[in-house]
């Protein structure tokens, strides 16, 4: 195990060990946890088994829950070098912004641009802008769409623009609120992305990814 990166052998044990990926990982479940890892794979505890083999696979798999466990902890610590721009994405003290970042909404529901909007059926020009609540962040229409068209297919397009005192979550949740269900696919900065959370989180996180912040 690498003692300065983090390994697809590293990766593979948090999500065996822990449940989940190391960007989903927060700190309060990993101290929550650890505790119990440590508890259940303890040496002393397979010291029942007349077996030395078994009793040295046990040492084994708890030494290496303690080096990953003290690797998680300088994750936390923003003291582990990443080296891969995914892994900063998902430091805890990254930061984002991202000026005009295409998004593209493909579906046939003809009311969900106006949702997305708020512009109440009337048209929509080319610069429409409208600001997410709760944030400073704004989308802006990419072009004209016209209320009258009924049963078809068409492709919302629009940029989104935040800065680092946006929080990302708050921005993506209000997204996915508004097209799920309604979009038949989704695309952003050029990658499909499932109509799903958490994967929309990821993909305009590792987009928008500025620096790591002061912890």
């Amino acid at each position: 195990m690498s003692s300065n990166s983090w390994t697809e052998a590293d990766k593979t044990a948090i999500q065996k060990y822990y449940g989940q990926s190391l960007e989903e990982l927060r700190p309060e479940t990993f101290h929550q946890l650890r505790k119990q890892l440590l508890a259940k794979y303890h040496p002393d505890n397979f010291e029942k088994f007349d077996d030395e083999t078994i009793r040295e696979m046990a040492t084994e798999r708890f030494q290496m829950l303690e080096e990953l466990n003290k690797k998680i902890e300088w994750h936390f610590e923003g003291k582990l070098s990443v080296t891969s721009a995914k892994d900063r994405a998902f430091h805890p003290h990254a930061q984002f912004a991202f000026d005009k970042l295409k998004i593209e909404i493909i579906t046939s529901d003809k009311d969900l641009k106006y949702h997305l909007f708020g512009t109440f059926y009337r048209w929509l020009v080319f610069g429409d802008k409208f600001k997410i609540p709760d944030t400073k962040a704004s989308i802006i229409i990419d072009e004209d769409h016209q209320g009258s068209s009924i049963g078809y297919r068409e492709t919302i397009r629009m940029y989104l623009t935040f800065n680092t005192e946006d929080a990302v979550e708050t921005i993506v949740d209000w997204l996915f609120q508004k097209i799920n269900g309604r979009a038949g696919s989704l695309i952003i900065h050029g990658d499909v992305v499932e109509v799903d959370y958490d994967a929309m989180l990821r993909a305009v996180k590792q987009t928008t990814f500025l620096q790591i912040g002061p912890g």
